[in-house]
Order: structure tokens, then C-alpha cells, then sequence
């Protein structure tokens, strides 16, 4: 494709941080932005030149934003797959549906990467009664997991017997799952890629990475944070399922590391990632710049990290210190007095247990300096030590 240069307008289907840091790299750039999504009150649509209050079906909607956009792209996996594949009938549109509809259901989803030679965790699809009959011990104890619309560890279950496979299942209304068995896990890590609509590939590097109750906690990147050889496996893992899909855009594939050292796949968003948004403040360019150039067909350059960084996850909790019930302000003041913070919070006006609310950045000359002030900072908003 010709470029897509700057004075143009990129639309973005949904309205929430990932869409208002989009929005932000793009008008750095020189673009404008058209946000899609209902709500008035969305992050991206705040930002935006142009914000279409209507819902990710709406005929009329999804027209006007086709008529101000000259490319497309969304921000969250969850957006209808049929809604991109009608944008797409008039302009370009990256990710395409069908990556997104394959990233919306895990079953097509670990199938995906099974076809790109790519390991994941054992599992089975449970749709039916019969299915579940069949399921073998081996794949216990075990993760029920919804196929489609689980996120941040929602829709998920954790099992260990028959009996509470069945219970489950039932507890989450029968609807089609997987069920993957629990492995020893030493680590979880994820990486990066961007890919143009020529094919050309460039990627962050690899992210180490902690969750908690499901979600995102904190992600370290620096050159020890695992062996290089780790890095090399995940990145070529990363990009065989990006260009499996013939993928277009930024894609984030999350893994397991085992105890043994060895890597299986998790699962993959089709978009920017939170464990990515160190990059904003450590590398020369950003995961939502690569998700511009690529969706735009500007040169896509590899990425250098010119500082480690550690990136600690803002949930609305810590507006709420010591079980207050009204919330309060967190000490910003005296995190970003501590040697570089980048706070980056999404404008969102009301603050509630497990929402995201923002993140910090912590960078410095070396890892071991970074991780003490993220510590610090951590200590000063609540959040546990890592």
C-alpha cells in the first residue's frame, strides 16, 4: 500500500486507554483521530478530534467513522470481528477481522498455534456434555477458561477433579470452554511484534513479567531479566503466529515458562499490551507508534531500548488505602519525586477495585537502580513488593 502520511485521520474502534495512548502517538505524529464507542465519557474519545457515540455494530457509526478514517484499527480484542470485516470493504483495516475472530476464541485460538508449530499447555475444547465426559484425567487439575470474552483472569476456574470440572462448568453457564492443565510455572513472559502489510517484522524486547489475581502487576525489561537464548525462542515463536495470520499491526503474545526452561504459549492480543507501555518511557519508539507506522505503511524501524525499566500497574485499589470507602488520591507527589517516574494515568474519572487506572514507569541507568526506585514507589502506593 501507498503510505498513509501524517495530515490523514486514523480511526480506532473502542475508546479506552489503549485507544487514548493510540490517539496520542498518532497526533504526535501529525494525524487525526475518530474514536468509535459508546461511551461519552470513553478515555480515547476525550482526546480525539472526532469521538462517534455509537455502539461497535451500528450500521451508521461504523459508516461515519469509514468516511473520516483513511486506516482503521481497534484497541481491544472484544470489538465485533464482523464489524472489522465490513470497515474493511472500505478502508484498510489492521488487524483484520479474521486475526481478531481467531483471537477471540481460544479454541481457534490454541488450534492457531498449534498449526504454527508453537506449543501451549494440553488441553481440550468442552462445549457439550458429551465432551466433558470425555475429558482425561491427564488434564487434571486444570483451568476452565470460557472461550470467548474472558479477560484479566475473568471467566476462568481453576480445578482439580472431576466433580469440579463438572461444577465449572455449570458455574459458568455451560458456554463453550477449554480446559488446560496446570503446568509447573517458573515465569510468564511476552513479546511484541509489529508487522506491516509487506511483511516486514520488528519487535520489542521481551517483557518478564508478574500478574496477580489475573492481572497485570508489573514488568521488568532490562538485558538480564532472562537468558538470551529464552528471548530468541519467544520472539521466533512471536512471529511465526504473526505471520501464520498474515497479521498487520501489533500483536502481543504472552507465555509460559516452565520449570524446566522451556517455553508454552498462553494466549495473544491482537493490540497494543499493557505489559508494552514501558516502552513509551524506555525505548525510542513506542508499541503505539509501531501500531501507526504499521497500519499506516510507514517504515517500521527496530525498536531500541535506551534505558531498563520496570512498569508497575495503577489499579483503582490503591484509591482505596486501608479499606477507605471513600477514595483517595494516591501520594503522586512523592512517587514522582523519586529519580525517573513517568506517570501515565488514562483519565478515567471514577476509580474502583481491579480498574485500571494508569501505570508508572520507573527508568534509570541499570536494572538494579531502577527496581530499588520502583520498590520505593511501590511502598508508597501500597502495592505489594515484588
Amino acid at each position: 500500500m501507498n503510505p498513509i502520511l501524517p495530515g490523514a485521520t486514523l480511526g480506532v474502534m473502542g475508546g479506552g486507554q489503549l485507544g487514548r495512548m493510540f490517539a496520542h502517538a498518532a497526533q504526535q505524529m501529525g494525524y487525526f483521530t475518530a474514536v468509535l464507542d459508546p461511551d461519552p465519557g470513553s478515555p480515547a474519545g476525550r482526546v480525539s478530534h472526532d469521538h462517534i457515540l455509537a455502539g461497535y455494530e451500528d450500521v451508521a457509526g461504523l459508516d461515519r467513522l469509514a468516511r473520516l478514517s483513511a486506516a482503521i484499527t481497534t484497541e481491544f480484542e472484544n470489538v465485533p470481528a464482523q464489524a472489522l470485516r465490513t470497515l474493511a470493504a472500505a478502508r484498510p483495516v489492521a488487524p483484520a477481522g479474521d486475526a481478531v475472530a481467531i483471537a477471540q476464541d481460544r479454541a481457534l485460538e490454541k488450534t492457531h498455534f498449534m498449526r504454527c508449530g508453537v506449543a501451549c499447555a494440553p488441553w481440550a475444547a468442552i462445549e457439550t456434555a458429551a465432551q466433558l465426559a470425555a475429558v482425561g484425567d491427564d488434564l487434571l487439575p486444570g483451568i476452565l477458561k470460557t472461550a470467548r470474552l474472558g479477560y484479566d483472569g475473568k471467566g476462568q476456574v481453576r480445578v482439580a477433579t472431576r466433580e469440579a470440572l463438572a461444577a465449572a462448568w455449570q458455574q459458568l453457564g455451560q458456554v463453550p470452554c477449554v480446559l488446560e492443565k496446570m503446568l509447573p510455572l517458573a515465569a510468564e513472559i511476552s513479546v511484541i511484534v509489529a508487522r506491516g502489510h509487506d511483511g516486514q517484522m520488528v519487535h520489542l524486547p521481551p517483557q518478564l513479567n508478574l500478574h496477580r489475581d489475573g492481572i497485570l502487576a508489573v514488568t521488568e525489561v532490562h538485558d538480564a531479566n532472562m537468558p538470551v537464548a529464552r528471548m530468541e525462542r519467544a520472539v521466533s515463536a512471536t512471529e511465526s503466529i504473526a505471520n501464520g495470520l498474515a497479521y498487520v499491526g501489533v500483536l502481543c503474545v504472552e507465555f509460559f515458562v516452565l520449570a524446566d526452561g522451556s517455553l508454552v504459549v498462553n494466549e495473544m492480543a491482537p493490540r497494543p499490551h499493557n505489559s508494552g507501555h514501558y516502552s513509551m518511557d524506555a525505548c525510542d519508539l513506542s508499541q503505539f507508534e509501531l501500531q501507526v507506522r504499521a497500519m499506516t505503511g510507514l517504515p517500521l524501524v527496530q525498536p531500541r531500548q535506551h534505558s531498563p525499566a520496570v512498569m508497575l500497574n495503577l489499579l483503582g485499589d490503591l484509591w482505596f488505602p486501608a479499606g477507605a470507602q471513600e477514595p483517595v488520591t494516591p501520594p503522586w507527589a512523592r512517587v514522582l519525586a523519586l529519580p525517573g517516574t513517568h506517570l501515565h494515568l488514562y483519565g478515567k474519572t471514577e476509580a474502583r477495585r481491579g480498574r485500571k487506572m494508569g501505570h508508572l514507569n520507573v527508568t534509570g541507568p541499570d536494572a538494579a537502580a531502577v527496581r530499588a526506585v520502583a520498590l520505593q514507589a511501590a511502598a508508597l502506593l501500597g502495592i505489594e513488593a515484588f
